[in-house]
């Protein structure tokens, strides 16, 4: 395969299966034909806005079919689209604006005031394109362009040269633990690294041809329900996954659980991906209440997949209860990685580490950054080498912490602390940047996370380490419950000594309405330490 340009790849796509529906975002519905049509009259657009190789292009949208179209545009010219967050306050947005460096905004129509007041950060900003949403916000302050008028006022021939397999793809990480950073892929190392090779549960395709013919063969049986919000990576990731396999898309605009029961019933929805709990767990809870007053027909999910964080047993539990044909898999990966491997085991079993079946690439590096003996008990971090990221756009310092290269090999380091089994069985214990050292001890929190959620009455709960003047840090837990359940302080802690050694016990739970979440499932541990560290000063 002489490409492995993002847009080269779709094109083949495109070309091979034209009448293959693409996409579905709340009713409205495109093929790979009119999806390339409409991503190629963007691209001549933009490129005749002075748009071109290597500008970033800011994706400032909700889910929607005119999300993916902008990414695959920007692709078209060797340009780079940049996820925003449409949660990020102004100094978050500013921050994002003026580190990814943006010359041009494809936004939906109610964040037109947000945008016009952080535009100043990037000097270069000057083209601003508005997605059509119901809102009444003027868009006059910024100019935007109408997307449509922008769509027909571009050209539909695909005279586009000086693609490059070396052409970057940035994803923005969430920074949950600290500024968002933008994690620069070369096409070819996302092609190995993130799409799977163009075959997640197979081999790598390595020809074109090859691509082409398993999307022809089998494209247009598959649906896929991607849940997540396509301004993180695991749904951009996914997205593309499914268009390099000619497969059909299920989107919303919003995450909403009850029209995604419906949409498995209409669409035949045979795939979903999700982020952890905080999205299956609404799942379980919709299929329930449909299930107590309808009929149902959700027989045709096999697989629900999650990235970026586990699914917890009881809610894999209630899934399986009512998608009893349903195989439910943990993947494990980065931004920084891409995909590395699926879950093991059934993680009951707390503080022993969660066990992964990685992919050849992962390995485990100790301090020293010499790959750790299986059986050893050395704990170290998660690394994968080969085709890994270039560095962190404009972060050469923490480029250099996280991507090296070690004996000739480029390897990438990612945050998670983790032991080898003899066998060679890697398990994770946690982040280590976000590890509470108590007394000397360390705590993973996900461990503890995973112990109070084993609780069949707790909804969902986020862990913590508070600064205490004898231990360091404590350990302290944000929860909420289930609707109408009672639990006590003293119940929840007693059933984490089951789980846990003692150390690892919260100190204190607060009961919460709704723990703190971004819009792609993960915690927000800086906003929950925060509120932690409030309600501990207040007692």
């Amino acid at each position: 395969m002489k490409s492995y340009q993002i847009a080269d790849l779709f094109e083949a796509i495109a070309d091979a299966v034209p009448n293959n529906e693409a996409a579905v975002c709340d009713g409205v519905r495109i093929t790979y034909a009119e999806l390339d049509r409409r991503a190629t009259r963007l691209a001549n657009f933009l490129r005749g806005q002075g748009i071109g190789r290597g500008d970033h292009i800011g994706t400032y949208m909700y889910n929607s079919l005119e999300y993916v179209t902008t990414m695959i545009a920007a692709f078209k010219i060797s340009a780079v689209p940049i996820n925003i967050n449409y949660r990020y306050v102004e100094d978050e947005l500013a921050y994002l604006f003026g580190n990814a460096d943006l010359k041009a905004v494809v936004h939906h129509r109610e964040f037109a005031d947000r945008i016009a007041r952080v535009r100043d950060r990037c000097a270069d900003l000057d083209v601003f394109i508005s997605v059509e949403d119901g809102s009444d916000v003027s868009t006059d302050a910024i100019g935007s362009i109408d997307f449509e008028d922008a769509v027909a006022r571009g050209w539909e021939t695909r005279d586009f040269s000086g693609r490059s397999n070396d052409d970057l793809f940035i994803i923005y990480t969430g920074g949950t633990t600290g500024m968002p950073k933008g994690v620069m892929w070369p096409h070819k190392a996302a092609y190995f690294a993130c799409f799977g090779g163009g075959d997640p549960i197979g081999a790598d395709i390595d020809d074109l041809d090859q691509l082409v013919a398993k999307a022809v063969n089998s494209g247009a049986f598959v649906t896929m329900m991607i849940a997540a919000p396509l301004i993180h990576g695991a749904a951009q990731l996914a997205s593309f996954i499914a268009l390099f396999a000619g497969n059909r898309i299920v989107y919303q605009k919003r995450f909403d659980p009850d029209a995604i029961v419906r949409l498995i019933d209409e669409e035949k929805v045979i795939s979903i991906s999700l982020v952890g709990d905080a999205m299956a767990r609404p799942l379980a809870d919709a299929l329930e209440r449909r299930a107590q007053t309808d009929t149902i027909d959700c027989s045709s999910v096999f697989v629900i997949g999650s990235a970026g964080a586990i699914f917890s047993e009881p809610v894999k539990d209630k899934l399986k209860k009512y998608l009893p044909n349903c195989t439910m898999l943990d993947n494990y990966g980065s931004t920084e990685t891409g995909f590395q491997g699926r879950g093991g085991g059934d993680h009951k079993s707390f503080g022993q580490g969660l066990t992964f079946q990685m992919n050849d690439r992962t390995t485990v590096l100790d301090d020293q950054r010499q790959v750790v003996r299986p059986g050893s008990g050395v704990l170290g971090k998660v690394a994968l080498r080969g085709h890994v990221p270039v560095g962190y756009y404009g972060d050469p310092v923490k480029s250099a912490e996280t991507f090296v290269e070690i004996d000739g090999e480029r390897y990438s380091i990612t945050g998670d602390i983790a032991t080898v089994d003899a066998d060679g069985t890697i398990k994770i214990f946690g982040r280590g940047s976000i590890c509470i050292n108590t007394g000397g001890e360390k705590v993973f929190i996900e461990e503890v996370e995973n112990a109070i959620k084993s609780h069949g009455g707790v909804y969902d709960a986020v862990v913590v380490g508070v600064d205490d003047p004898d231990w360091g840090q404590r350990v302290v837990a944000l929860v909420s419950v289930a609707p109408g359940v009672e639990v006590g302080e003293d119940e929840l802690r007693e059933h984490c000594r089951t789980k846990v050694a003692g150390y690892k016990v919260p100190k204190e739970i607060y009961k919460v309405e709704q723990v703190f979440r971004g819009p792609n499932g993960k915690a927000d541990y800086k906003m929950s330490q925060q509120v932690a560290t409030e309600l501990s000063r207040a007692r």
